[in-house]
């Protein structure tokens, strides 16, 4: 019995973790970069030392959602670059998929990437501007191996790939930040210019030799 018990803590744990996790998803939602470790206590029906006790702390909080919707969007962008299209196509794809994700989850977006200005001091949030750059370099990498793993660069391919990704994240974040902000036009009309910006040195970049393609 002792050995069963043991064996389903793990699994219960994570499922409750995987809970927690959804009720700060739906403070999230809500408050966006003024969530806080209160709210989301309240929300699951839980004191804050047993939220602490499963993250540590905000910044483990913070990462473990980060986490969560960053593995959600590169799974995303996976299935676009992969998708059975021209090459034009696909990178207008994935441009549109990351545009539509901030889109459709604008206070999540801005929770992962800006801090909240009016927090209380007895409860400040998540200092989530510390943590950006951190998420934006994952997706940096991401991007940076798709590139090296399916595009003929030269010489310097890896090396130049990373630039590109990093890059292409920078251009994608910055854009998108302002659009979503200030809406100065349509979602496709972003999606077309950026895409035009791109496209000088991606039309001409052969596939790598024994490489998926891109």
């Amino acid at each position: 019995m002792e050995t069963t018990q043991q064996a389903g803590q793990p699994a219960t744990a994570e499922r409750r973790r995987r809970e927690l996790l959804e009720a700060a998803d739906r403070v999230v939602l809500r408050d966006g970069p003024r969530a806080s470790m209160n709210a989301i206590a309240a929300e699951a029906g839980i004191t804050k030392p047993i939220l602490y006790r499963h993250f540590g702390d905000k910044a483990g909080l913070y990462q473990a959602l980060a986490v969560r919707h960053t593995d959600a969007l590169l799974d995303s962008l996976r299935a676009a670059l992969d998708a059975p299209a021209e090459r034009r196509a696909r990178v207008e794809s994935t441009l549109d998929t990351y545009l539509a994700a901030i889109e459709a989850r604008p206070q999540v977006y801005r929770f992962l990437m800006h801090p909240a200005e009016d927090s209380h001091a007895a409860d400040r949030g998540f200092e989530v501007g510390l943590h950006s750059v951190p998420l934006l370099r994952r997706l940096g990498e991401e991007l940076a191996k798709v590139i090296a793993e399916r595009v003929d660069l030269g010489p310097d391919s890896e090396e130049l790939a990373r630039v590109w990704g990093h890059g292409i994240v920078g251009m994608m974040h910055a854009a998108g930040d302002w659009w979503l902000g200030e809406r100065p036009c349509g979602r496709a009309t972003l999606v077309r210019g950026l895409t035009d910006l791109l496209w000088g040195r991606l039309a001409t970049a052969g596939n790598l030799a024994g490489g998926p393609g891109f």
